[in-house]
């Protein structure tokens, strides 16, 4: 095991599902946790789950100078940040076509533009630190699926921002990982099945990416991996193979879509062709966005 008490780790996205059990986990394994989200109820609870030691920020990870407030004030309250986990992420479906634009890059915009984000305002404490940034990014970096194209682009960017940022920080002492997780059983994931056609979609893709895998175990392997500090961390076992073999994947993703794609965009646009943000954490997204939401529970 590796000795991690005492060290303060930032967690984005935090309010909920993944976020929220990663930074539970971080605090099990004696870190000092500081939950930064959208849902201050939701946050205060998650925190509470943590134990004593953990805070929580309200925060939007797209503005810029609330992160770095954030991060002087978290910085100030433990006097050092050791790993920040940039978690915070929405999704949308459907076809690029019929896309609504304000969505499609709005999730770029939280996804990418919000980690690069994080990493700015929290870099200057883990030099100091010779710390750790973890970037969740996603089976939808190693293989991309049609109707989803905001989602991946933004995971795919990730992950090579997140390569970038490795060999940039290194001679600073400080380690950069990205961990990726399948479809995993979270709110954004229930939510996306609540559209007939993205769950019809994904039912349909091949053995084992058609499952929805179960949270805590993904997030107890990408908890170990953080706290080792690994360049890269896979939630389910199967992932590394899909990492060998991203070379093949486009064009086996095409062939498929191929057949599948004339049913399940016709049956998008009989359903009501939603352009919503997917799931609870995508409709606090939208009280940010349009200044009301959506009921979600």
């Amino acid at each position: 095991m590796v000795d991690v008490n005492g060290q303060v780790a930032v967690v984005t996205g935090a309010a909920r599902g993944l976020g929220a059990l990663l930074a539970r986990l971080l605090a099990a394994r004696g870190m000092r946790v500081a939950l930064l989200g959208l849902e201050p109820a939701e946050l205060a609870a998650a925190a509470a789950a943590c134990g004593p030691g953990a805070r929580h920020w309200e925060v939007d990870v797209t503005d810029d100078d609330a992160l770095t407030r954030a991060a002087s004030e978290i910085k100030a309250h433990y006097g050092r940040v050791d790993v920040v986990v940039a978690n915070a992420g929405i999704a949308t479906g459907g076809p690029v076509e019929y896309s609504d634009p304000r969505t499609f890059n709005r999730v770029i915009e939280v996804n990418l533009l919000g980690s690069v984000a994080t990493a700015r305002a929290f870099l200057p404490a883990l030099k100091e630190s010779k710390g750790y940034y973890f970037q969740v990014a996603s089976l939808a970096a190693l293989c991309s699926a049609p109707m989803m194209a905001a989602y991946c682009a933004s995971k795919s960017g990730v992950e090579a921002f997140a390569h970038s940022l490795r060999a940039e920080v290194a001679h600073h002492g400080v380690r950069v990982g990205v961990g990726y997780l399948s479809w995993t059983d979270t709110d954004m994931v229930r939510g996306a099945d609540e559209d007939d056609a993205l769950r019809e979609m994904r039912a349909r893709l091949p053995f084992p990416t058609n499952r929805t895998y179960p949270l805590e175990p993904t997030a107890e392997r990408l908890a170990a991996g953080i706290v080792r500090r690994r360049a890269h961390v896979y939630g389910q076992r199967w992932l590394p193979v899909m990492q060998a073999a991203r070379a093949l994947v486009p064009a086996t993703v095409t062939r498929h879509a191929r057949r599948i794609l004339p049913d399940l965009e016709t049956a998008w646009l009989a359903g009501g062709a939603s352009t919503h943000l997917v799931g609870a954490g995508g409709a606090a997204n939208d009280v940010t966005m349009h200044g009301s939401g959506r009921d979600v529970p």
